[in-house]
């Protein structure tokens, strides 16, 4: 059985106490849910009066090992016995209350109306943590708003927020992470679980889940593709952020990754066990939707269920996210486990009782619920909620370019304004976000900024067509959701707008009634989405070139699945219906596109004579990547980039903004558009922050939290995890950014003064104050968010060319200067020790750079940090060969189902090194711990200096029965000495675990 956390009391104290207490009061709210309540009493696992532990080992002890099986599913049942009521674990609430699973409709989605704030991406573009802990508490509030009208439906377990760093632009959900740095991550993260929690010591409002545990960054494959994760990376990267948020107790759980790292599936993967040491309070952590039973099914990692949920539960998850409502194969498999002697009553208890600890933290076993049981759904979209929503979109805004300062606006003499773009009349929302109760989109924002006296002209630019059939009929869009059909005559109903996103993609909507075309019941077209939406998001399609004219490919994210089949085409079959029935662009109906308005030639009318033209282009969250999607390439659309070049040929005042969710390859417009401004897809006040920060009613001070590259061709391979090696992020590129991370430019001006530390010397435990002078040079006032970065000079091992460590957004008067002070911790420069497995702080020198971004560094100070010098290796103990310094084409690979990684050669050739080892006692053989599932014998050759080297032995390993049946097998070496270089060399299937050298 895992150790109970120390912050419990002992469990033969708790027993003690618990072995005395009486049946308590009954559960608030037991009654609505036609539960009998318990005899009200003063004792008993209802009395709050008691410690939370020792109440929580009572109603631990009052379970039956049934109804403690049966709370391991993500619903779990209520005990009428004892008053229980039912629970549902994962409510999702990324940047705003967004939908939850109705148990009573078989697990349907249904999602909320409420405060929708910018998307993720868009909260930490604000740099300020502050702020995003109020718009945690408001999400907070309205999911306990709507758990009182329907706590069935919305549990206070909310899935957010999405930890996973950005390491890549073209993951699909890029918009749903926070930063590719891991400082800043675990910054807005801790913030916005801290806010979800509340303020309560004891109770918390709602109970965030970090997400997803671990290195998840690709769609592409994400359920069989590995991670792989070399220590030094895994530490200082990819766990850092976890690790920042957990430490603060800003989170109650991890939810697990779909994908594996080095080799093993992080739904069984300990290392989730260990994330608990990081936190002082008892997490409930949390499978993936659908999780479990991947490790039977795509990943084929254990033969039967009872096995999986049995290594489920010993890898530290404790709730398990599988089979929509119907928890009884969970319950079957863990009790099959139990019979098998897979697993203890024990495991169980553990599991339950992180279960239950989170439960009694939301107040559910106390009078009237708890600190925050009072909370109802009138705090849904208050006024309160819509100014915060206002003021985070705001700001959240970044410019990206002002030449000539184009912007701000001056309201007072703008008298023609226009507003084009297929983003310009719309707001869209995401997969994880609610509905918007209302809408201010950059239009209307726009024209109820600019008010009566001045003429706002506008236009989406997108073409408006008809298609005709090679007979002469047209089709036919009805008003309302009859399938389509051909018909004659090109009247209106006949019109089409023809939005494009990229890679090839377009959207149809019927001018009709206003509505998408969609793929229908029995293959039919039909115009019945007030948006692109849905898990297979049905209104996407291509038109085709084809002889002559044009054929209509249905592109709906479903067609990728085996059972879809091959007929993608649209052909009109025989009662005149638009059906997805053809195979190939040969047998499908061969339309001629008619324009019948042309977007760019509007949007050129629109913007000709205007004193300036904002275009709104960008992205649509359900199509330019999202969950199970991953971006082809990051460029603006074919179709709003040649909208914006002709705009700003007729119009050189020309605006961009730019509303997406992932850094774009904009060169175009940084080249040649005067301004350039980005915001995120920001929910309803959209429009309004737009005009208050386009007409100098704010000042944007938002930042990039992402490397913007100039090309895709500047990214690495997106399966490439290894940021060091594969140079990625602002940390290790080398490349020239588009936009470095960390910027955005401001409407005045800042100076750097008096920077200082408070000491030029620290050690290894010390401290130092980091400090500079920030003044407002400018006439306007104005946020400058002040970055400090650290450089180490002098290393053993591969450094961050700039790695964050503080930042402050800072509110300056125009003529105002402030000084800001950081505190450093020598600890937190600190790196992983591959040598010895451990952090190291070495004696070094490091760079501090304090300034606007990562690019913009304004004053440089030196500190002396005394450490530790590095040894050199010991070869002569032993040493796993996962704790390489350098590698080529090899993999990591899990050396046992439980515990261990294994280094395998993807390629003959494939090579790790151990750099710098001592040989003072001199080579005379090699051991090794080896696995070789091939029919062959495989080699390792043992080279100094080089992979190509002096060989100084080879390992001969011959086939050992499989990939996790290992044996010792031994070389001699001929004779080396002094501080070199060692290499092994792969040659065939082998998997080397450790290896020692013999003197």
């Amino acid at each position: 059985m895992r150790s109970v956390p120390p912050q419990l009391l002992s469990r033969r104290r708790v027993l003690a106490l618990a072995a005395g207490l009486a049946a308590g009061s009954a559960l608030p709210g037991g009654e609505a849910h036609g539960l009998p309540a318990e005899p009200v009493g003063t004792s008993g696992f209802r009395d709050s009066t008691l410690a939370r532990e020792a109440r929580l080992e009572e109603l631990l002890r009052r379970l039956t090992l049934d109804e403690k099986v049966a709370m391991l599913h993500q619903y779990q049942p209520a005990i009428p016995r004892l008053g229980i009521a039912p629970f549902k674990t994962g409510t999702e609430a990324l940047h705003g209350l967004a939908w939850s699973n109705d148990r009573a409709a078989d697990g349907a989605v249904v999602t909320a109306t409420a405060t929708v704030f910018p998307q993720a991406i868009g909260l930490a573009s604000t740099w300020d943590p502050e702020l995003i802990e109020r718009v945690g508490a408001a999400v907070g509030t309205e999911a306990r708003g709507y758990h009182a009208e329907s706590p069935d439906i919305w549990g206070l377990q909310l899935w957010a927020p999405t930890v996973n760093l950005l390491r890549d632009p073209r993951w699909g959900r890029n918009e749903e992470g926070y930063s590719e740095d891991p400082y800043l991550t675990g910054s807005i993260s801790t913030a916005y679980g801290r806010g979800i929690q509340g303020d309560d010591p004891e109770r918390i409002r709602a109970a965030p889940v970090l997400k997803h545990y671990l290195a998840n960054n690709n769609e592409i494959h994400r359920h069989t593709t590995s991670s792989m994760l070399p220590p030094r990376v895994r530490h200082e990267y990819y766990e850092a952020a976890f690790r920042q948020t957990l430490s603060a107790d800003a989170a109650t759980g991890v939810m697990s990754a779909y994908n594996l790292v080095n080799g093993r599936p992080m739904t069984v993967h300990r290392d989730i066990d260990e994330v608990r040491g990081w936190a002082r309070r008892t997490l409930c952590n949390v499978t993936d939707a659908g999780g479990p039973n991947n490790i039977t099914g795509a990943q084929d990692y254990y033969t039967t269920q009872p096995e999986a949920n049995a290594a489920i539960l010993k890898a530290g998850l404790d709730s398990f996210t599988v089979d929509g409502t119907d928890s009884g194969k969970t319950i079957s498999a863990v009790k099959t486990a139990l019979e098998q002697g897979l697993l203890s009553e024990n495991d169980v208890d553990e599991a339950v009782r992180h279960i239950l600890d989170m439960r009694f933290r939301l107040g559910e076993f106390d009078p009237h619920g708890g600190p925050y049981g009072g909370i109802d759904k009138r705090v849904v979209d208050s006024p309160a909620h819509r100014a915060l929503a206002r003021r985070t979109a705001t700001e959240a805004i970044v410019l990206l370019k002002n030449d000539r300062d184009a912007l701000p606006l001056d309201r007072h003499r703008a008298r023609r304004v226009a507003v084009i773009g297929q983003l310009s009349e719309t707001l869209y929302t995401d997969w994880y976000s609610a509905d918007l109760p209302y809408e201010v989109t950059p239009l209307s924002g726009v024209t109820a900024a600019l008010g009566p006296n001045t003429t706002v002209s506008s236009t989406e630019g997108v073409d408006r067509i008809a298609l005709r059939t090679p007979d002469g009929n047209y089709v036919s869009a009805p008003d309302g959701e009859d399938p389509l059909a051909v018909t004659t005559g090109p009247d209106s109903a006949t019109r089409f707008d023809v939005f494009g996103w990229g890679e090839g993609i377009v959207t149809l909507r019927a001018v009709s009634n206003g509505k998408y075309v969609s793929y229908g019941a029995n293959s039919t077209l039909v115009n019945n989405a007030e948006q692109p939406n849905g898990w297979y998001v049905r209104q996407q399609f291509e038109l085709v070139d084809h002889n002559g004219g044009c054929v209509l490919r249905y592109a709906g994210n479903d067609t990728g699945e085996s059972w879809f089949g091959d007929s993608v085409y649209v052909a009109v079959d025989e009662e005149g219906r638009l059906r997805v029935t053809a195979s190939s662009p040969n047998v499908a109906t061969t339309f001629t596109r008619e324009v019948v308005r042309s977007g760019s030639d509007a949007a050129v009318e629109a913007a000709t004579g205007a004193d300036v033209a904002i275009v709104v282009a960008g992205s649509m969250p359900f199509i330019n990547g999202r969950e199970n999607d991953d971006r082809q390439d990051m460029n603006l659309a074919p179709t709003q980039q040649a909208v914006l070049e002709r705009v700003h040929q007729a119009n050189p005042h020309t605006v961009l903004v730019l509303q997406n969710s992932y850094p774009t390859t904009i060169t175009w417009a940084q080249d040649n558009v005067p301004a350039i401004v980005w915001t995120t897809h920001a929910g309803a006040e959209t429009g309004n922050a737009l005009a208050d920060v386009l007409f100098g009613a704010a000042n944007p001070a938002g930042r990039l939290t992402q490397t913007w590259p100039r090309s895709a061709n500047d990214l690495a391979d997106i399966l490439d995890y290894d940021i060091v090696k594969a140079e990625r992020t602002y940390q290790y590129s080398t490349a020239t950014p588009l936009y470095p991370f960390g910027h955005g430019l401001s409407y005045t001006s800042f100076d750097y003064t008096a920077a200082r530390t408070s000491a030029p010397v620290i050690h290894a435990d010390g401290e130092v104050s980091v400090s500079v002078t920030v003044g407002n040079t400018g006439r306007r006032a104005g946020d400058e968010v002040v970055q400090l970065y650290t450089h180490q000079r002098e290393s053993r091992d591969p450094q961050p060319r700039k790695r964050l460590r503080a930042f402050h957004r800072v509110s300056l008067a125009a003529g105002e200067h402030r000084t800001v002070t950081f505190t450093l911790r020598a600890a937190d420069l600190a790196h992983w020790d591959v040598t010895r497995e451990k952090w190291v702080v070495e004696t070094a020198t490091h760079d501090l750079m304090l300034g606007a971004s990562s690019a913009d560094v304004r004053r440089r100070l030196g500190l002396r940090v005394w450490g530790e010098t590095i040894p050199p290796r010991n070869p002569y103990q032993r040493t796993k060969a996962v704790n390489f310094d350098d590698y080529s084409n090899i993999t990591l690979t899990d050396r046992t189902k439980q515990h261990g990684t294994t280094v395998t050669a993807s390629d003959d050739g494939g090579w790790i090194q151990f750099r710098d080892i001592d040989l003072t006692s001199g080579t005379s053989g090699i051991s090794a711990l080896v696995a070789n599932d091939s029919a062959h014998t495989a080699c390792v050759s043992v080279r100094l200096d080089d992979p190509a080297g002096r060989r100084l032995g080879t390992l001969r390993v011959p086939p050992t029965g499989g990939e996790h049946t290992y044996r010792t097998v031994r070389s001699r070496l001929a004779r080396a000495h002094g501080r070199r270089d060692l290499y092994l060399v792969f040659e065939g299937r082998v998997g080397l675990t450790e290896f020692r050298l013999e003197g």
